[in-house]
């Protein structure tokens, strides 16, 4: 399969499962609200050490809001209900709570719950006040600069982790700019977040490595620097490689994420288009490249 010339190889990005919460953050206006958020998924590129991914999903109009004020949905994964609790309590504590005139509420609807703004209400000391509106419970809780507004429970959901492609380039400038190019397609998808920087991961990784103490290494198959030197996958005009990492809620969204991405991608200098995968041995969901991208 080619697109514009570039070669789709015929493998499959693998998935995992995760577990998954939306907090919606509203501010005074949509700067605030964008530096809570991403202050929020701050050092939140890889479960591999960071304890969660998470990444902006969509910047929300005022008018769609709870509170009517400008906002920003994220989303947050982690491998199990008690990891994303964690991580949620450290992140609204520490940085939405911390940051001026933000509000934090919940973005999905599902019967699992955390109790997250039931819990943060005891930095109030005693003056919290709880408010139930339309079967939500809200606390409002004293700060400095006036009130902080928490929902006090958060929907979790099933979701899906590591979704992938890798853009095979002649140079790093050309590579860079096709990336960019799929970052800037997917971030119009609903459900999905980019946890790297920017979207975009150069220092993809195995899940071995020559050291004991190391979970993960640099893929080598994929160092154009090393080519000589170890087994490669490169092509013979590859000198860039450079790797996207999609976070989902479901496969549809990822599926579709993929679709653009690798779309967008596909400009000249750019010799082929993979994907990351351990023969099926490390995630239940396997996203094939050369479905996901012909029509019906």
């Amino acid at each position: 399969m080619r697109i514009d010339g570039v070669e789709i190889e015929d493998t499959f990005a693998e998935a995992f499962k995760m577990r998954a919460a939306r907090l919606i953050i509203t501010a005074v206006n949509p700067g605030w609200a964008l530096t809570a958020a991403q202050i929020a998924t701050g050092f939140a590129t890889s479960v591999i050490a960071c304890g969660c991914e998470a990444g902006l999903e969509r910047v929300i109009p005022a008018d769609e809001t709870p509170d009517g004020r400008p906002g920003v949905s994220v989303l947050v994964f982690t491998m199990g209900r008690k990891g994303l609790e964690d991580q949620l309590m450290r992140r609204v504590g520490q940085c939405v709570m911390t940051c001026p005139t933000t509000a934090c509420f919940n973005g999905l609807q599902s019967e699992e719950k955390l109790k997250i703004g039931g819990t943060l209400r005891y930095f109030g000391d005693g003056f919290q006040i709880s408010k139930l509106l339309q079967g939500r419970r809200f606390w409002r809780i004293p700060v400095m600069e006036g009130e902080f507004l928490v929902e006090e429970s958060f929907g979790i959901q099933r979701a899906i982790g590591g979704g992938n492609f890798l853009l095979l380039g002649e140079s790093p400038e050309v590579t860079l700019e096709a990336s960019e190019r799929a970052v800037e397609a997917m971030t119009e998808v609903e459900g999905i977040v980019l946890p790297f920087p920017g979207g975009i991961v150069r220092s993809g990784s195995k899940t071995m490595s020559k050291y004991k103490f190391l979970r993960a290494a640099t893929n080598t198959a994929y160092c154009p620097t090393i080519r000589r030197q170890t087994e490669s996958a490169l092509p013979e005009g590859v000198n860039s490689v450079l790797e996207i990492v999609i976070d989902g809620l479901d496969e549809e969204a990822i599926e579709e994420a993929m679709r653009v991405g690798i779309q967008a991608a596909c400009i000249p200098g750019v010799v082929r288009i993979s994907a990351g995968n351990y023969g099926g041995t490390l995630g239940q969901f396997h996203f094939h490249l050369h479905q996901i991208l012909t029509p019906g």
